[in-house]
């Protein structure tokens, strides 16, 4: 199965079964990927910080590769795209300046949505 999992929340503690879904998912054997859009990109600071909750979760997410993109116009607005850069992580921006799902669909992927 091929899963990209779309996580708007910037609830750190709703976020974390983002990250956690996503690990366990590719550790089951499956593909999956995660995608930080909307308001989930407010906790880049937080989650690139090592003291804090749930880093070193995302720190294996980013690792392995599972972090497929931060959204460029989100990051954006929420003042979070140079720690996004300055980080390396990916971003993208294709559709109006949000990874566009329509992308993730041609490629085999279902998509939820947290």
């Amino acid at each position: 199965m091929k899963v990209a999992l779309f996580a708007f929340t910037g609830s750190l503690p709703c976020f974390s079964h983002a990250l956690l879904n996503v690990l366990d998912m590719n550790e089951r054997g499956d593909t999956a990927i995660l995608i930080l859009e909307g308001a989930s990109v407010a906790l880049l600071p937080d989650l690139l910080d090592p003291s804090k909750p749930f880093a070193a979760l995302f720190k294996k997410v980013v690792d392995n590769k599972y972090l497929d993109c931060v959204c460029k116009g989100c990051a954006a607005k929420m003042g979070t795209l140079e720690v996004a850069q300055k980080a390396s992580l990916p971003i993208n921006g294709d559709m109006s300046g949000h990874p566009p799902m329509k992308d993730y669909l041609d490629k085999g992927y279902t998509i939820i949505t947290v």
